[in-house]
């Protein structure tokens, strides 16, 4: 697949995700959609009670035609829904392991 088609794809999932998004008073969801630097993150801010909450549920980014994912903090895993769309699993990187143990996992070891 082409780098563009990356993109479109990540971007459908953040927003896709984004718009089931936290619907607590006081939280926000944040999407940003860096196409420029294919950095793509869904973040939660603001206040539950009287506690600052600031979390991110997905960083993905884009680098050297592969799809990094930097951080999944989603129930189903990124990845399967990447894989469901047609990405192939030579093209994702779990990069929230150590360069290590991604030897181990069913995706490229970048």
């Amino acid at each position: 697949m082409a780098i563009e088609q990356y993109r479109q794809i990540i971007q459908q999932l953040i927003l896709k995700r984004a718009k089931r998004g936290l619907s607590q008073e006081g939280m926000e969801t944040q999407v940003i959609l860096d196409t420029e630097r294919d950095q793509y993150l869904l973040l939660h801010t603001g206040w539950r009670r009287n506690r600052r909450t600031h979390g991110c549920s997905l960083h993905l980014d884009i680098k050297d035609g592969k799809i990094w994912i930097q951080h999944d903090g989603t129930e189903a895993g990124i990845a399967t829904q990447l894989l469901e769309l047609g990405v192939s699993k030579e093209d994702i990187v779990l990069a929230f392991h150590s360069p290590h143990m991604r030897q181990f996992t069913e995706f490229v070891s970048n």
